[in-house]
């Protein structure tokens, strides 16, 4: 089955952790969600910040947040995305994603064979999550499911 990964808009800590033991996820708490198979909340998402911002990929990593809730030792996490990701994504264009995009794709994580255009089309969901939670004055969370 894998690791689930779901992104999505949480007004606080408090409501993104209420989260962690909802079998569907936040999608079933009615929360803006944006499902991203394969793509984690900490590597991935700090290789996407440094493309986006140009911020080295250390200091993205120092500024990453510990997680807001976690059980089954691990096996589900719920973390907050940076405000810079968010900040990020919210401002970005259309044309700044499929440039970034490429890159992307071709990092270790991705195995180098993911697809640029798969992962534009995510980055725009994303960044469209962005824009909202950036608008409803909410924050960027990941639910995570092993």
């Amino acid at each position: 089955m894998g690791v689930l990964f779901d992104y999505f808009a949480a007004p606080d800590d408090d409501a993104a952790a209420a989260t962690i033991d909802l079998v569907g996820g936040p999608d079933e708490a009615s929360l803006p969600t944006v499902a991203l198979k394969g793509v984690d909340p900490l590597v991935q998402m700090g290789t996407l910040e440094s493309l986006l911002t140009g911020a080295d990929y250390e200091t993205v990593i120092d500024r990453a947040i510990e997680p807001v809730a976690m059980a089954d030792g691990g096996a589900r996490l719920v973390v907050a995305l940076t405000d810079e990701l968010t900040a990020a994504l919210s401002d970005a264009d259309e044309t700044r994603l499929h440039e970034v995009a490429e890159p992307w794709s071709r990092t270790e994580e991705f195995g180098g064979q993911a697809d640029p255009g798969d992962l534009a089309t995510a980055l725009t969901g994303l960044a469209e999550l962005a824009r909202t939670a950036t608008t409803r004055g909410d924050r960027l969370y990941c639910w995570v499911s092993v």
